[in-house]
This record gives C-alpha cells, sequence and structure tokens, in this order.
C-alpha cells in the first residue's frame, strides 16, 4: 500500500490519513487483491496520547493508513486544517471490508480477542455473509509481544491464504505487532481493538447522538467504569493538555 495513494496531515503527535470512508475502503481492498504487507492504524485519543512516545509515534506513523477513529481526532484534525475529513472509525471499517470481501471474494483471518469472541463473529459472519472467505481465527495467549513467535504467526496466516488480517490485540500492542509483521505477513492488517467485541454483540456502541458530541468515551465509560476509568480520564485529560498546547504554539507561530 503506497503512502502516497492518500495523504496525510499531522493530529498533535499523529500522521491521519484523509480521503472519503469509501475511498480508505477501496485503497484497503486494492491493497489486500495484490496481497500488498501493510497495515492500517485506527487512531483515537488514547493512541494519540500513547504517540508522545517517539518509538510508538514511529510505529502509528509508518502505517500506511492512520484513519481518524476517533471524534476528537477528527474534530483537531478538521480544526487544525480547516477541512471537512469524515470519520473512518474501526468499528465501521471492520463491517463495511467484511462485505466488501465476501463482494471480491478477499479472503479473512481473525486475529485476536478471545476464543468466544471469535466463534460469535464466525457465526455472525455464516449467518449474514454466507459468500465470506474465512480462511482462519487465532486467540493468542495473553502475554507481552515478545512472547510471541512471530515467524510461527506470520507462516500461520500466509498459509492460510489471507489478504485481510483483522487485529484484536489492544493498543498499543495490536500496533506495534503489526509494525513488526510488516514484511512478513502478505496481506494488509487492520488494527481494530474493542471492534470485535461489537461486531460480536458482546459490547453495544454509544447513540449517534453522543458520538457526534464526542461523548462515546462517556458512554463506554459508564458501561466499565472500573476498567476504563483511568483509560478515559487520564487519557482525555493528556489530550485536551496536548490539544492546548498545540493552539498556544500555532498562536505564537511555532507550530
Amino acid at each position: 500500500m503506497s503512502a502516497g495513494l492518500l495523504p496525510k496531515r499531522r493530529v498533535l503527535t499523529a500522521d491521519i490519513t484523509v480521503g472519503s470512508f469509501a475511498q480508505q475502503v477501496q485503497v484497503i481492498a486494492q491493497a489486500a487483491a495484490e496481497r500488498r504487507s501493510s497495515y492500517v492504524c485506527c487512531v483515537n485519543a488514547h493512541m494519540t496520547v500513547e504517540c508522545k512516545a517517539p518509538d510508538f509515534a514511529a510505529v502509528v506513523n509508518s502505517a500506511d493508513l492512520a484513519t481518524a477513529d476517533g471524534m476528537p481526532v477528527l474534530k483537531v484534525l478538521n480544526w487544525t486544517h480547516g477541512m471537512q475529513q469524515e470519520r473512518v472509525a474501526g468499528n465501521d471499517l471492520m463491517p463495511a471490508l467484511l462485505e466488501r470481501a465476501a463482494q471480491d471474494g478477499l479472503a479473512v483471518f481473525l486475529y485476536g480477542g478471545a476464543p468466544d469472541t471469535l466463534e460469535r463473529i464466525r457465526a455472525r459472519i455464516a449467518a449474514e455473509l454466507p459468500a465470506l472467505r474465512l480462511v482462519g481465527v487465532h486467540s493468542p495467549p495473553f502475554g507481552p509481544l515478545s512472547s510471541l513467535d512471530l515467524e510461527a504467526e506470520a507462516a500461520r496466516i500466509n498459509a492460510s491464504g489471507a489478504q485481510i488480517i483483522m487485529v484484536s490485540l489492544g493498543c498499543p500492542k495490536q500496533e506495534r505487532w503489526m509494525a513488526a509483521m510488516k514484511g512478513r505477513v502478505q496481506g494488509v492488517m487492520l488494527g481494530l481493538g474493542g471492534a470485535f467485541l461489537l461486531y460480536a454483540g458482546v459490547d453495544s456502541r454509544a447513540p449517534r447522538w453522543m458520538r457526534e458530541l464526542s461523548l462515546e468515551w462517556l458512554y463506554r465509560l459508564i458501561l466499565e467504569p472500573r476498567r476504563l476509568w483511568k483509560r478515559y480520564l487520564v487519557t482525555n485529560s493528556e489530550f485536551i493538555v496536548l490539544m492546548v498546547a498545540a493552539r498556544i504554539r500555532r498562536l505564537l507561530g511555532k507550530g
């Protein structure tokens, strides 16, 4: 997937791909059809904050596509660059690409997530997209990236004939995994995280009005306060600090 196919614009710490939802789906489908080893990051506020670490920023900013997944990221992109970019969220990319794969005969592999989640996804695909070529699913053991045999995992995926590899390992692990697998896996990898849970019917999505007001994080926090309070409250505060600092730099003519 050539980085020149769609341009990118800087949003605080991350370079975000610009182009319509349909254009980005097309670029991904084309890369899959050509079996180009490439990866896609879906960038939200959490990932933007993680990109304060230079090594992780290099991972995200080397992605072939880095979509505007979160509404805060999207709004900063549009404010900063005077654009009307639409949201390209992982929660929307997953069903759209599964439908496109079924239409185009592209082979799909699901990597990550709990075994029961993968089985739910498999059942939904069988019911709704019987033509889809789901060539493999794998739930790797929980642990650090260093505990995985990347060569063996690449061999597993390549042997399946997969062209689209949907990945759910959580941020930042899934992004680091994809970067490490580029050149090893002969297909396009997408870091989709919680989109697996939503597609499986385990999680529910915030109402549209909350999504449009950038309050999807609040909906998730209400559902899972113990697990998510630190991620959302602390991370969102850090995102605001980054945004204010960027605004001050622009006013001072330094950025």
